[in-house]
């Protein structure tokens, strides 16, 4: 398969757009021609059956301007208040935009805390699941109204490298201000090498990537490496594309030149062995009919659960074992107490029994490694 085709066959697409694409230097703008084009782009992977995730800067310099803020460095009270307007505007255009061909924007705005707390990242994976299931294209950003130094995530090219492994991307897509990674900053040295396909980062390469970035931009080629680290380690395929162009994504699929990064394993094997490194602080006990639906690739519902050993909490690992021992090891869906409140009852009995509404599965399908 070759490089346009892992784009063009991919069943899930993270696209990361920054500040400098999105708004205009020298006015704080929002660049809207450039806009309509990413829309256009949108909808044609939507088209050929692609679900399609944007990771989007822009808030912070979108509300500098409409707050009249001045240039330079501002500080975080400033910094936060901008985001809340700019938030605002943002969601808007991708709104308006991708409107005009159909589809639904949703906003989602995280944190560092929801990809570091397993409770949040399930609660999270479960949210962008369910907005993809719908035919949305969710906008994520990191909640900067909010953020602080301690849970930030600091740019968004990790960001977008995070939420490609929260949602099984096979491709994450960094729109940058260069066509990929050089063995020297090419806007100086007429001789610096384009490395088109990289299969392991060496200390070598990210010797080379240099922490220059556009202005307004918080990203340089240092930090699209450590992004390019995670997302091989979820088994994605991370390519870095030049943005400022009419139809940037129609451009990689006509060949641009750009840099690929290749796992050398898919998304689905990359989560089941992160899952398999856990060590699990309980067991769920499971009848031979539960046994035989987790074979067939079902989730666990509560009333196939015989018995629950141990005290986790929801996102925590946990052994699944069956009449003839251990089945796999998975995600809790629920804690240890809630688990034990409703096994053996059907779903439709959960949200009496806690108390609040449930979700059907004691574990999803997607938590477990059999």
């Amino acid at each position: 398969m070759t490089s346009v085709d892992r784009l063009r066959h991919a069943k899930r697409v993270v696209i990361k757009i920054g500040s400098a694409l999105l708004v205009d230097a020298e006015t704080g703008g929002l660049r809207e021609d450039w806009l309509d084009g990413l829309g256009l782009d949108v909808a044609m992977l939507k088209a050929i059956g692609t679900d399609v995730v944007l990771v989007s800067s822009g808030s912070i310099a979108l509300g500098r301007e409409m707050l009249g803020l001045p240039k330079g460095v501002l500080t975080l009270e400033r910094s936060q208040a901008a985001a809340a307007v700019g938030q605002i505007r943002l969601a808007q255009a991708y709104q308006q935009v991708l409107a005009r061909a159909g589809i639904t924007a949703a906003q989602v705005l995280v944190t560092l805390e929801d990809s570091a707390n397993r409770r949040r990242y399930l609660n999270s994976r479960a949210t962008l699941a369910t907005l993809l299931d719908l035919g949305t294209v969710p906008i994520v950003n990191e909640n900067d109204t909010v953020a602080t130094d301690e849970i930030r995530f600091g740019d968004n090219d990790r960001l977008a490298a995070q939420v490609g492994a929260l949602v099984g991307a096979d491709v994450v897509v960094l729109l940058s201000d260069v066509d990929g990674i050089y063995s020297s900053d090419p806007r100086h040295d007429p001789s610096a090498r384009h490395f088109a396909e990289i299969r392991e980062i060496t200390s070598e390469l990210e010797a080379v990537a240099g922490d220059a970035g556009s202005h307004g931009a918080k990203g340089g080629m240092k930090t699209k490496v450590l992004a390019a680290k995670v997302a091989m380690g979820a088994g994605a395929a991370l390519v870095i594309g030049k943005g400022a162009i009419a139809r940037p994504i129609k451009a990689l699929l006509d060949g641009a030149r750009c840099s690929w990064f290749f796992s050398d394993q898919d998304p689905a094997t990359a989560r089941k062995a992160w899952i398999l490194s856990m060590k699990p602080k309980g067991c769920v006990h499971v009848d031979a009919g539960a046994a035989g639906a987790l074979a067939r690739g079902k989730s666990l519902l509560p009333a196939g659960v015989s018995d629950v050993t141990g005290a986790f909490d929801r996102g925590d690992a946990v052994d699944i074992v069956g009449p003839d021992g251990l089945i796999a090891r998975a995600l809790a869906g629920y804690d240890s107490a809630e688990a034990r409140a409703i096994m053996g009852h059907h779903s439709r009995e959960v949200a009496e029994i806690l108390g609040h509404p449930g979700r059907t599965a004691l574990v999803h399908r997607d938590d477990m490694a059999l």
